[in-house]
């Protein structure tokens, strides 16, 4: 799958310098590289920091560095205030929008894939698999102050009181969730603990049987002595555990996504310790997704990342749009397949 994508993708970026311009201001000093947004793109991220610390480069750099959610973060690089976004979704069209008024230019860089991973305490011994219409009737606007009991959800369940967990409506994951799940980002219900860390939501499962919630596959891999990931009933009717394997040959539906860094084009021209930064962390990328427990891209994928670094390739190659259920296959094709246009945004 990767070599097929990539050759096509690399035909595409080989054909591509009209994209290449300058961006917007950023408000980050020359030695200090500030850095927020997702909290599932977090762990990548602070690995490539810790990584580059023992670098000759990177030993006189300093990093701020914040789990704010994808959407916290969005608004903080389209204001022009960090050089570096975080994000476990593509860019919508209002932070397109500002990001236009606000004169930046940026790269978007696909560098890992996902799988939201619905996960109980390891006392629940019922809930094994689940629906996406399970899922929905627990966690659709609707079901707020009703759907409060296990056996409301399903019949088969014990009729015992649900804790539910979940990630703040500044996370890129609870948008995708709620689309992918609720056929809308804003339809959710709201009477949750709520937390933009996801080691909140970590504790809130391990810590009570009756709870559920849902979040980045790594949160639930670094802490499966604690909880129990929950199989989804993926369109071909199989229920499915999520796993760097199930992404990678495409059964874990719908809940696999792609993972981004979105790059500040004049900081990356302008700030030799940020640019050296972004290239010690795609030079390492692989390694950096694996060690935090993502699903890394094909090695090809990963050159052609590089590639559109190399040659400020600007713009976002999902319109504005918050796309659900994508396959690595289709991804890599979405991320690549329209720079085949003269201009885009």
């Amino acid at each position: 799958m990767g070599s097929r994508f990539a050759l096509r993708s690399f035909l595409v970026i080989a054909g591509c310098s009209a994209l290449i311009g300058l961006a917007g201001s950023s408000a980050e000093s020359a030695d200090t590289i500030r850095i927020s947004g997702s909290s599932t793109v977090f762990p990548i991220t602070k690995a490539a920091i810790q990584g580059y610390r023992t670098t000759g480069q990177g030993k006189s750099v300093d990093f701020d560095i914040k789990e704010t959610g994808s959407t916290a973060g969005f608004r903080e690089f389209c204001n022009g205030n960090i050089p570096l976004a975080n994000a476990s979704r593509p860019i919508s069209g209002k932070e397109l929008k500002r990001c236009a008024e606000n004169g930046i230019n940026f790269i978007e860089l696909p560098i890992a894939f996902d799988a939201i991973t619905v996960v109980v305490n390891p006392g629940n011994d019922w809930a094994r698999s689940m629906t996406v219409n399970e899922l929905s009737r627990l966690w659709n606007k609707s079901a707020q102050g009703t759907i409060n009991r296990w056996n409301q959800v399903n019949l088969d369940y014990p009729d015992q009181p649900i804790k539910l967990c979940g990630p703040g409506n500044d996370s890129g994951t609870y948008d995708v969730f709620n689309k992918t799940v609720n056929g809308a980002k804003t339809n959710s219900r709201t009477d949750y603990l709520a937390s933009e860390d996801d080691n909140d939501l970590v504790k809130c499962v391990a810590d009570n049987r009756q709870a559920l919630a849902y979040f980045g596959y790594a949160y639930y891999k670094n802490n499966t002595d604690k909880l129990k990931a929950v199989k989804i009933v993926n369109p071909k009717d199989n229920a499915v555990m999520p796993s760097v394997k199930s992404v990678q040959n495409e059964k874990y539906r719908p809940l696999s996504r792609p993972l981004f860094l979105y790059i500040n084009d004049q900081s990356l021209r302008n700030n030799k310790p940020f640019r050296q930064f972004i290239s010690y962390y795609l030079r390492n990328i692989s390694s950096l997704v694996t060690t935090s427990n993502y699903i890394p891209l094909p090695d090809a994928t990963y050159r052609l990342v590089d590639s559109k670094k190399y040659r400020h390739i600007l713009g976002t190659s999902f319109g504005g749009n918050l796309p659900v259920g994508l396959t690595i296959g289709q991804a890599i094709d979405r991320s690549f397949d329209q720079h085949k246009t003269e201009y885009h945004r």
